[in-house]
């Protein structure tokens, strides 16, 4: 399988959110759970997941990076 784009999940202190996701959404985040335990180590928890593939998502879109920046 080729390098994924998500590197280790760190373990810091998370703020609390209830959301729903569709039934596809969840079936590819176990999947992709399950690719990174591919490797011969433990899978994350799916839902572990959902941050760091936002905090990847917001910083790979530059217009976003470009307004925050100019905001403060």
């Amino acid at each position: 399988m080729k390098t994924l784009k998500l590197g280790p999940i760190l373990d810091e202190r998370p703020v609390r959110l209830t959301i729903e996701l569709p039934a596809a959404v969840h079936r590819d985040l176990v999947a992709y759970a399950a690719a990174m335990g591919a490797g011969g180590g433990e899978p994350p928890e799916p839902a572990k997941l959902i941050a760091p593939m936002l905090a990847r998502f917001m910083a790979s879109d530059r217009a976003f990076t470009r307004g925050r920046r100019t905001q403060g």
